[in-house]
């Protein structure tokens, strides 16, 4: 009996020591992944704050780790996520609405989406598509629409949200308007969505979006955009730092990437409605509806700055509305791709650019204006037709109405606009129905958005 017992009590430790290792080798993984994503999201935020000129000087020695060296890494892959993409919408469970517009067809036709709203982050597409946002985080509920303190800011609030150094996928308790006292300065791995509910941001400072990766602004009103500055301004929890004047645009996306801005309604900002600068790349615009405003959307720092080479920017299935003048984009060095957009105003120029972007129009419908003075949708910037001549510039099956015309430029072969092409364009016949729900959506639980 007695050995009995000694071998139950053996066989119990040997059993309990088993667990015990288990357990160990269990947290010792977590411990690892926990400190992986911290390195990684510290290297994100490393010279974020403070873009003083001495900064500015400074950015000629920053090289952007997640930027893409050579655009063909991505143009390559171009063919192969088209082929994909029906058969990856099929595998969350959800088909064609037969709106024709992929993104909204992936999602839109669930009427339960409010139970799953990070299969967002898998509809997206151009060269943007593969911005997960906070899609492997935990959801963060806004329910406090104040801004009370940039450095401090309180629990519950959009910039207590955005700061965290963890991916956030975050949602709003009601309607709400937010006035930010101070730029709202976003960390990596984060997912603004305001489905549901109405969110305006709204008569002060606004987003920005620098040196960070993975972000998804999705279903916000944006308008009426200040310049703020000179403050000091958190960015994380473990750090804040003094902001100089901020130009006053609705998003400014600034050395960053794996960016997609979906669904949102921008309008009469201080200074662009978007801008992306600072070698800024694998951006998608899609879905948002601009309005009222003069430089809507510029996509390039300057004609010295040849970093933005890198840059590629899908522009998909936009409504370009009333009261816009110039920059539907104004581009540089670049590679873009404006598709499937329909521009119904502008004062001036829709699609301009200079220093030799690569600008591939497909699908689009241009309606110009009364003015006789503006029917030309492009336009060379300060620069003489014998050197844009050879930049790559065309139209393809665009819809030109209303004596809209397009000035095509450079060698025409398809091959040139490899590096800007990001997506298969609709039929311009289609741009109606394509762009119906442009702008922030007025989406209701437990029926289709």
């Amino acid at each position: 009996m007695a050995v009995s017992l000694r071998c139950l009590s053996l066989c119990l430790v040997t059993v309990l020591l088993f667990v015990i290792l288990i357990m160990a080798d269990e947290v010792e993984k977590k411990e690892n992944s926990d400190l992986r994503i911290q390195q990684e999201t510290k290297q994100l935020r490393s010279s974020r704050i403070n873009t003083t000129m001495a900064d500015l000087r400074l950015e000629e020695e920053w090289t952007h780790e997640h930027a893409v060296a050579d655009p063909d890494e991505v143009a390559s892959q171009v063919a192969m996520t088209i082929r994909n993409s029906t058969e990856r919408r099929k595998l969350g469970g959800y088909f064609s609405c037969g709106s024709g517009n992929p993104i909204d067809d992936c999602w839109r036709c669930d009427k339960d989406w409010h139970k799953n709203r990070k299969r967002l982050a898998d509809c997206g597409i151009g060269f943007g598509r593969n911005a997960i946002g906070g899609r492997e985080g935990r959801y963060y509920v806004v329910t406090d629409p104040s801004d009370h303190d940039a450095v401090n800011p309180r629990p519950g609030t959009l910039r207590h949200a955005v700061i965290q150094d963890r991916p956030l996928w975050i949602v709003f308790k009601r309607d709400m308007v937010i006035t930010l006292k101070q730029e709202l300065i976003m960390n990596s791995f984060k997912t603004i969505d305001g489905r549901g509910v109405n969110v305006h941001i709204a008569n002060g400072a606004c987003i920005t979006i620098q040196y960070i990766t993975n972000v998804i602004i999705h279903g916000i009103h944006i308008h009426d955009c200040k310049p703020t500055g000179n403050a000091l301004v958190r960015d994380s929890p473990s750090h804040y730092g003094y902001r100089s004047m901020a130009d006053g645009d609705g998003i400014s996306i600034f050395g960053s990437s794996h960016i997609w801005v979906d669904h949102n309604s921008l309008s009469n900002c201080a200074d662009g409605l978007i801008d992306a600068i600072m070698a800024s790349t694998a951006i998608t615009i899609s879905n948002n509806y601009f309005t009222h405003h003069d430089e809507v959307m510029l996509l390039g720092h300057a004609d010295s700055y040849t970093r933005d080479k890198v840059m590629q920017v899908t522009i998909a299935f936009n409504h370009f509305g009333e009261g816009l003048r110039q920059r539907m984009p104004r581009c540089r060095h670049g590679y873009f791709h404006v598709v499937n957009n329909d521009y119904t105003h502008w004062e001036m120029y829709a699609i301009g650019g200079s220093a030799n972007p690569t600008i591939n129009s497909q699908g689009n419908r241009f309606i110009a204006s009364g003015n006789p003075f503006a029917k030309e949708v492009t336009k060379r910037v300060e620069t003489d037709s014998g050197r844009w001549k050879h930049w790559n510039w065309r139209s393809e099956g665009d819809l030109l109405l209303n004596g809209a015309f397009f000035t095509p430029s450079g060698k025409g072969a398809s091959g040139s606009y490899a590096r800007a092409s990001s997506l298969g364009a609709k039929s311009s016949s289609m741009i109606g129905s394509i762009t119906s729900g442009a702008g922030a959506l007025n989406c209701r639980r437990s029926t289709q958005c």
